[in-house]
């Protein structure tokens, strides 16, 4: 368990960058294979996220509407009719 994680105490980011390598360091190869996946997940979390801000913002300023998405959903059908339902 990490020191500060879950006591509310904040610690500062090079603390717990520090702690997190030397709990790395003691994982066996797969629960490093495990972490390395979640830290994936993480990542492509925190990029879904991203791009549901940057369309949200997209939409308010009329760069992107519903014709545009359905204009986008017949393009992707018709180039991939094995996707169709």
């Amino acid at each position: 368990m990490l020191i500060g994680m879950s006591t509310g105490v904040k610690l500062p980011p090079q603390q717990i960058r520090a702690n997190l390598h030397q709990q790395i360091d003691k994982l066996s190869d797969a629960d490093l294979e495990m972490a390395g996946k979640q830290l994936e997940v993480f990542e492509l979390k925190q990029r879904l996220d991203e791009l549901c801000e940057d369309y949200a913002t997209d939409w308010r300023a009329g760069r992107a509407t519903q014709e545009m998405v359905n204009e986008a959903i017949q393009e992707y059908r018709a180039s991939h009719p094995s996707r169709q339902p």
